[in-house]
């Protein structure tokens, strides 16, 4: 099985990475098309194809993946439509809000089983969150769309009604949580820890934390209070992150990616 990767910017690029640690294709069956040379040779010392030409990558690929701004997702798409072949590929598309029905006016018969995918940069470390909205495809090709990205970290199979939600919550939300990681590590440094033992501290807390929900399938206000006692450090310091908003903000946040 072949893919390609027409545009290898920093979602592209970080997929293509994932792609080469995976083990569901060899490095000189993945294509990436980019019309930055630096960009080329970087991944051609990888192992992988690379051109400038989205149509001859197109062309050899059984998985064709799609990874550009929302502004080039039509023009790319015109492109390529003349070499595809519907009834022996499978079409991802991952630009956060085009529409379906959009790609599938632009293509014509030529549209093969589409895919909708928002995955993070933490692909490249096999750690992504990935939306995945199958919107003509059979069981078959969903499962190995799925059996990809599950590869590369955790996936979720989803409507087109609710992507844009996915895209603020997990591709944006890994900002948020970085955010979060600078302020914390900032905090740390006020605190007396040298900067990068305050990171050191911070992410092995935060691992912690996923480590123990993920393990117990506590809600985190129960795992909360085992660390909660009364009149304790623990509940000052919440209380006090609550005055200054805290879950407000991050509510609003998250809201303000839909708008």
């Amino acid at each position: 099985m072949k893919i390609c990767v027409i545009g290898a910017g920093a979602m592209g690029g970080t997929t293509v990475e994932g792609l080469v640690r995976g083990t569901h294709f060899n490095n000189n069956d993945i294509t990436v098309a980019d019309p930055n040379k630096a960009v080329l040779d970087k991944f051609k010392k990888m192992g992988v194809n690379v051109t400038t030409n989205n149509s001859e990558a197109a062309a050899t690929a059984d998985i064709v993946v799609v990874v550009v701004k929302p502004w080039l997702v039509e023009t790319v798409l015109k492109q390529i439509r003349p070499v595809l072949v519907p009834q022996n590929q499978i079409l991802i598309v991952v630009a956060a809000g085009v529409a379906s029905a959009s790609i599938e006016e632009w293509l014509g018969l030529n549209c093969p089983p589409l895919f909708l995918v928002i995955p993070n940069i933490a692909i490249a470390q096999m750690a992504s969150m990935t939306f995945i909205v199958p919107v003509s495809a059979s069981e078959k090709d969903t499962q190995t769309v799925l059996d990809i990205y599950n590869e590369m970290g955790g996936t979720l199979i989803t409507d087109e009604a609710h992507l844009a939600a996915g895209t603020t919550l997990a591709s944006c939300g890994i900002a948020y949580a970085m955010r979060y990681i600078r302020a914390s590590s900032e905090g740390a440094v006020e605190l007396g820890f040298k900067a990068d033992d305050a990171k050191k501290v911070v992410l092995q807390t935060l691992r912690g934390a996923i480590e123990l929900l993920t393990d117990t399938g506590l809600h985190p206000e129960a795992a909360i209070d085992l660390v909660t006692t009364p009149q304790g450090v623990t509940i000052k310091g919440l209380n006090e992150m609550e005055h200054a908003g805290f879950t407000s903000a991050v509510i609003r946040g998250l809201k303000a990616g839909l708008k």
